[in-house]
């Protein structure tokens, strides 16, 4: 039990108090239903109709005695607990007792008795009682709080000291609207201090509800309970109750009212008041958690800009006391103050750095913040720490409040520039930046949010630092990207990006990434607008962007950040590289325009349309265009093909009327997309851009039309039938976009009901006119290549049957043959006319004439049933051996095994001497 609810537990025991309790801790309102328990005698019959007729009757001498006695009979009847089926009848008798208490103060004793019974459980005799009497129930327990302005203090404290409520009682006390009657009794107890802590004790509970805290909204709780935090109380509940009510409303409530309820002046002075007592004069762990929370109540309530923060003097004592520990400061408020390494103070010292972050989105803060010396006491965490001059916090805690300060430095210094400088911000960071990237040993602990991926090393630092210089950079305020530069701090960065890549890890893979994205993003910032700068970024810098685009396409899905860092580095391609032209011819050099292709071919549009922007620079560059028509993609795809199929992809997407060859349908209308086909033409001023120049920004067609041109549309490799039907298209794109805003022009004259001179009417009908007959000859243009190609398709289909007209030709040939070949095995008749046909074949094949002298040979051997050439088997020698010699007639060429088809194996004998010629074959 806390210190607060202990003292409210002995006040409400106190002598002359008629409260009992055997719990030491009471939670108000009501009690568990209990099951039927008939079997226990607990459902007793009263007749209760006769106790409310008795209680309305007046004029008797002795009926206050009678109506006193039937009340505690009936009370005696209930001590068990009321019946939900005579709960509606009880409370009948609770209301009109009360009503008597004014005149007849004797009825106090039956109310509170009563009162007693309803903290019991309520009874059901079945099962379906909770649905049956919910009305009746609800309507019982709302009567409690109407019973509230009754001045009776016993009575007052006896309806908010009940047990524990069941969840149907909870339920019952939402329907019936407790809460709200309950807050409207405050204002009748501003002077009654225990029925009040009783009261905000009873809400305390309450709120854990929604359905409650939204009706406590309604009835203005939030301001109610606000205003008075700063009541006399010597228990100290007050404010915890309170604070506990307001932490409630807000988690469970609308945000946005109690806001509102509590951004007045009143509110806000009751605020300042509690949290400077609590600052200054609290010294308990439970002063300091309570301190804190109403400094998050505050902050929440400063984030609305109409709060009258500044003019109760609020924002500039959190000011003080945010900064006094860094910049020693006279005001008495603060005075021998000092932070303890306590849980409480280091939380409320980051409590104090958010609400600064707050305090800066108003302006009107901005001259507080100068006057506070703000930037100079968050200045103080930019640097190595040091052992010896951390004495509040430990390592642990300074560290987290170093983040903590880097952060709330990017948030504050772009609101402070002159400050900033004043300060010489851009040297402290560059020198913590340094220390960042050294080898210094250096072990962190990690463990808070800004903490995250850098334990035991500097990488959460090095992260904050960079998000405050980014911070600044984005600014473009010259003076301060100036002043880095003189610092070398694009030479710096560089270095440490390089650093980064030898330092990967795969547990810090994430925050190394956003580390490299900031860096590239800083680099952006410096070069871009400025030569001398591109320069410096230099081959280096390429370097650095080349690496990052060489990156493997599957981890852009791996959700790391590995995205973010690409497009930081297709952002430094256009700051850092274009314009500069050795940078441009290294990049080149590089292949980096392969590596752009490469990710143009990876079909992500997120990327595409940047990439198709830097592509439209680089053409600029002469050299360009050799390696754009160079690259191959997959499947051997060209650029020139790669950039037709995002034409038609955007298209597509786009809603564009193409029929299913990609030609042009509408020759009025040839680029319309669906949206352009949904807006109505309306007259628009002359500086505002029509929908036919807002297409051009908002989809990538012209980007690709200008990459097209500049590789002069062509002669371009690797094109397709259907490539060729959409160049016509993005060839002419130019003619058809202007074609379009004249159209735009000359409706917007009929709606405005203009008369244009005649010469003007002429020449705009001549243009559109012009314009539709561009449109009619690039489809006609697009059916004769769609004709040709069909026609070259036939072509080329005819071809593929010939050849394979000819490939059935050739088996059916090695089949015949091979059928003849069977047939001289197997059949002697077939086999003698093949012979016969040989012979024939032989003869008429040998001259008619024969020169004289002439050598002929057999073209056969003897004896040989064989209807094809012999091979291998005859060695002919026509040169006479004195000539030349018989190195072979000693050897066994001479004999020769012939193995014949057909038959069995027979050993033919060649008898033939090498040196003997052979003999002629008679003519």
């Amino acid at each position: 039990m806390s210190t607060a609810e202990a003292t409210a537990t002995a006040q409400a025991r106190a002598p002359g108090s008629r409260i009992k309790s055997s719990s030491p801790r009471q939670i108000p309102v009501v009690g568990v239903v209990m099951e039927d328990e008939e079997a226990q005698g607990v459902f007793k019959p009263m007749d209760l109709n006769h106790v409310i007729k008795l209680l309305k009757e007046t004029g008797k001498d002795d009926l206050e005695e009678k109506q006193l006695k039937s009340v505690k009979k009936m009370v005696q009847c209930y001590q068990n607990g009321l019946p939900l089926r005579d709960l509606a009848q009880i409370f009948k008798i609770l209301n009109l007792c009360a009503g008597k208490i004014k005149k007849q103060p004797h009825f106090i004793e039956p109310a509170y008795n009563i009162l007693k019974l309803c903290g019991l459980p309520f009874l059901k005799k079945k099962v379906s009682d909770e649905i049956t009497y919910a009305e009746d129930t609800a309507n019982s327990i709302a009567l409690l709080g109407d019973l509230m302005i009754i001045p009776s203090s016993e009575l007052r404290i006896q309806i908010c000291y009940q047990q524990a409520s069941s969840s149907y009682k909870i339920k019952m006390a939402e329907v019936g609207g407790l809460a709200k009657t309950m807050v409207q009794s405050l204002v009748l107890l501003e002077n009654q201090l225990v029925e009040k802590l009783w009261v905000l004790k009873t809400l305390q509970h309450l709120s854990a509800s929604e359905v409650n805290c939204t009706l406590m909204v309604k009835a203005q709780a939030a301001s109610g309970i606000c205003a008075h935090l700063n009541d006399p109380d010597p228990s100290g509940q007050l404010l915890f109750r309170s604070s506990e009510i307001l932490w409630n409303l807000l988690e469970k409530s609308s945000k946005e009212e109690i806001i509102q309820q509590l951004s007045n002046l009143e509110c806000l002075l009751a605020l300042k008041k509690a949290f400077k007592n609590l600052f200054t004069r609290g010294l308990s762990h439970y002063d300091r958690q309570l301190r804190n929370d109403i400094l998050v109540i505050t902050t929440i309530i400063s984030q609305n800009p109409e709060a009258p923060m500044i003019e109760c003097g609020f924002t500039r004592d959190l000011i003080l006391f945010a900064t006094f520990n860094e910049v020693k400061s006279q005001n008495p408020l603060v005075k021998g103050l000092k932070f303890s390494n306590s849980y409480e103070d280091f939380e409320l010292k980051k409590l104090l750095f958010n609400i600064i972050v707050t305090f800066c989105k108003d302006l009107s803060t901005i001259q507080l913040l100068i006057d506070g010396k703000v930037i100079l006491a968050l200045f103080t965490y930019v640097k190595k720490p040091e052992k010896h001059k951390i004495v509040e916090w430990s390592a642990a805690q300074y560290k987290e409040l170093q983040l903590h300060a880097i952060a709330t430095l990017s948030s504050v210094a772009p609101f402070l520039i002159d400050e900033y400088m004043l300060y010489q911000g851009n040297a402290h960071v560059l020198a913590f930046l340094e220390w960042c990237d050294s080898e210094d040993s250096f072990f962190s602990h990690g463990n808070s949010f800004h903490g995250i991926g850098g334990r035991g090393n500097k990488f959460a630092q090095m992260r904050y630092s960079l998000r405050l210089l980014r911070a600044m950079v984005y600014l473009e305020h010259e003076t301060i990207n100036k002043d880095l530069c003189e610092k070398r701090a694009i030479q710096q960065l560089i270095g440490i990006f390089k650093n980064t890549i030898s330092k990967y890890n795969d547990k810090e893979e994430a925050i190394l990434l956003e580390i490299q994205s900031d860096i590239l993003l800083i680099l952006s910032g410096l070069c871009e607008h400025h030569i001398p700068r591109k320069e410096i970024f230099g081959t280096e810098g390429v370097d650095i962007i080349l690496h990052v685009m060489k990156t493997d396409p599957k981890k852009l899905q791996s959700g790391l950040g590995y995205n973010v860092l690409l497009f930081s580095t297709l952002d430094s391609i256009w700051c850092c590289i274009l314009g500069c032209y050795p940078s441009e011819d290294y990049f080149l050099e590089k292949e980096g325009i392969f590596l752009l292709l490469d990710l143009m071919a990876l079909n992500q549009k997120k990327f595409c349309n940047l990439i198709l922007g830097i592509m439209v620079e680089f053409c600029d560059n002469p050299k360009t265009v050799a390696h754009v028509n160079a690259w191959r993609g997959k499947k051997d795809q060209t650029a020139a093909s790669l950039l037709i199929k995002l034409w038609r992809k955007e298209e597509k997407e786009l809603g564009v009327k193409r029929d299913r060859h990609g030609k042009i349908i509408d020759t009025k209308k040839p680029l319309f997309t669906s949206f352009q086909e949904e807006q109505k033409i309306t007259p628009l001023p002359a500086n505002c851009p029509t929908i036919a120049v807002m297409d051009v920004a908002e989809n990538i067609r012209a980007k690709i039309y200008a990459v097209l041109g500049k590789l002069d549309f062509e002669n371009l490799p690797g094109l397709s039938a259907e490539d060729f039907v959409t160049l016509c298209i993005i060839h002419r794109y130019l003619d058809f976009k202007i074609g379009e805003i004249w159209n735009e022009i000359y409706e917007e004259i009929k709606l405005e009901k203009l008369r244009p001179v005649t010469t003007d009417k002429k020449i705009l009908e001549s243009i559109i006119t012009a314009s539709e007959n561009i449109g009619e000859m690039v489809a006609s243009l697009q059916s004769e290549m769609i004709e040709s190609q069909a026609r070259q398709d036939v072509q080329n289909e005819q071809k593929v049957y010939t050849k394979v007209q000819a490939t059935h030709k050739q088996r059916e040939l090695a089949n015949k043959s091979w059928e003849n070949f069977l047939a001289r095995t197997s059949n002697v008749k077939t086999l003698k006319k093949a012979k016969r046909l040989q012979e024939k074949g032989i003869e008429s094949s040998r001259y008619s004439e024969h020169p004289p002298n002439a050598i002929f040979h057999r073209t056969d051997i003897k004896g040989l049933n064989t209807t094809v050439p012999s091979g291998g088997v005859v060695t002919v020698e026509s040169t006479p051996a004195r000539l030349v010699g018989g190195p072979l007639a000693d050897t066994d060429i001479a004999l020769k095994k012939l193995p014949i088809r057909g038959g069995a194996l027979q050993r033919v004998k060649a008898v033939k001497t090498v040196n003997e010629p052979e003999k002629s074959v008679p003519t």
